[in-house]
């Protein structure tokens, strides 16, 4: 019963991931199309909260599955972070904000 309830906490967890994933490559997306300086600025500030909460919602992902889960599912999670990257054009941008 506690796995089965588990796997349902992280099938929800990995939704809302999904989600951020959204919201933040929409707010990229926005701040790439936008001429004014100041509000891409905010946009791509926007962008890198959600990509902290969808680091945070992971790291409680990975701590949650067992490990032969995490075996199967560490190389499409891996993957599909590298590319929303790469499409973005922005990769090293967000790390160098200080």
């Amino acid at each position: 019963m506690q796995n089965k309830k588990n796997q349902s906490s992280v099938g929800l967890m990995i939704q809302r991931c999904h989600k951020w994933r959204q919201k933040r490559k929409q707010y990229m997306d926005q701040a790439r199309q936008t001429a004014d300086e100041i509000e891409r600025e905010r946009l791509m500030q926007t962008a890198e909260h959600y990509g902290r909460i969808v680091a945070a919602e992971q790291g409680k992902i990975d701590s949650s599955r067992g490990p032969s889960e995490k075996a199967a599912a560490a190389p499409a999670t891996d993957e599909s972070a590298d590319d929303a990257d790469e499409e973005n054009g922005f990769p090293d941008f967000i790390s160098n904000l200080k």
